[in-house]
């Protein structure tokens, strides 16, 4: 098939570009048909001949708006990673899932959503140390069977990165699932909806970010012991925006031009931790790992938190104190991240 590509994505040029490439098929990331929602209401939006769309991680609310102002385009929302052994597709179009299982689909892959502790960030077990499932409409770690049929390859280098993607002993002695480290849940259906990342990794702008890389860049700064990096939710966005909680070396200022300096020359766009949070401990997990769902739950509401918060300002290149007026203004959506 003829393909088209641009440079660089334009929300202004795209459905122009569209009718003038005879283009009927699109791939998309969620935030792309975000973009387009957010773009002037104009003459003719309907006027073009793409019938179908291939992506993932677009919002329900955003699905819904995108097929009401641009016309009958059929979504075909998919769930998938290169190195996984488990995939999902929706052909039915049904807004908000990534596909659905049926009897036969579960016969070429095992796959369960299992109970996962979030404070203790791992699946939860029973007495007998197995996994148990979550109820039909409730949140559960998507882990795929390893056998044969679906072998899970791994990554190249030691093998401890491919055991850390493995779980052991799940449902009885000697099975062995993925982890695909997604919280997903299934209707009664038996459809299914993506619901979350767990653990290092959250999704800002369409993108994996790592906690572990982006805290490793702002601990580099010489006046800074520890750094937490999280993901926390906004009012209107796709994912959760990131968030650093920092603690500082005993008798050094913090400096938040120099925090700003380093993270714009060593992280991408996406990457850069949009609030910062000083504190003066931090609490960690049984197995001594930065403790981060109460970090995530309470999130940047400067009216909750006592600790001083900063919000990356672009205007101003630097991180500025984030006050009541600062906050009202990024949940009403007129600061933008």
């Amino acid at each position: 098939a003829t393909c088209v590509l641009k440079k660089k994505f334009s929300a202004s040029q795209f459905w122009n570009d569209c009718k003038k490439y005879n283009v009927t098929v699109f791939q998309y990331i969620g935030e792309l048909c975000r973009y387009l929602c957010k773009q002037p209401k104009r003459e003719g939006e309907k006027d073009h001949q793409v019938r179908l769309a291939v992506g993932n991680g677009i919002r329900s609310d955003v699905w819904r708006e995108f097929l009401d102002r641009f016309g009958n385009i059929k979504m075909c929302e998919f769930y998938g990673a290169t190195e996984g052994n488990i995939c999902f597709m929706n052909h039915t179009g049904k807004i908000g899932s990534v596909g659905r299982t049926n009897f036969f689909y579960k016969l070429f892959f095992t796959f369960d959503l299992i109970k996962y502790d979030f404070q203790k960030d791992g699946p939860v077990r029973n007495e007998q140390n197995w996994c148990s499932h979550v109820k039909k409409g409730e949140p559960g770690l998507l882990i795929s069977r390893v056998n044969a049929k679906n072998p899970f390859f791994g990554y190249a280098g030691s093998y401890k990165h491919t055991k850390n993607k493995l779980l052991f002993d799940v449902f009885k002695k000697g099975d062995v699932y993925f982890n695909t480290g997604d919280l997903m849940v299934q209707d009664r259906e038996n459809f299914l909806y993506f619901w979350d990342r767990i653990g290092d990794t959250f999704r800002w702008k369409g993108e994996n970010v790592s906690t572990a890389e982006v805290a490793d860049v702002i601990g580099m700064l010489d006046f800074i012991q520890e750094t937490n990096v999280y993901g926390v939710a906004v009012s209107g966005y796709e994912g959760k925006a990131g968030m650093a909680s920092i603690i500082l070396k005993p008798n050094k200022s913090l400096d938040l031009d120099k925090v700003y300096e380093q993270v714009v020359a060593c992280l991408p766009v996406y990457a850069y931790p949009r609030f910062l949070r000083i504190q003066e401990k931090m609490e960690t997990t049984g197995t001594f790992k930065l403790q981060k769902f109460q970090l995530t739950e309470e999130g940047f509401n400067p009216l909750k938190i006592s600790d001083p918060l900063y919000f990356l300002d672009n205007l101003k290149k630097s991180y500025v104190p984030l006050t009541k007026e600062f906050y009202d203004q990024i949940m009403l959506g007129e600061t933008k991240l």
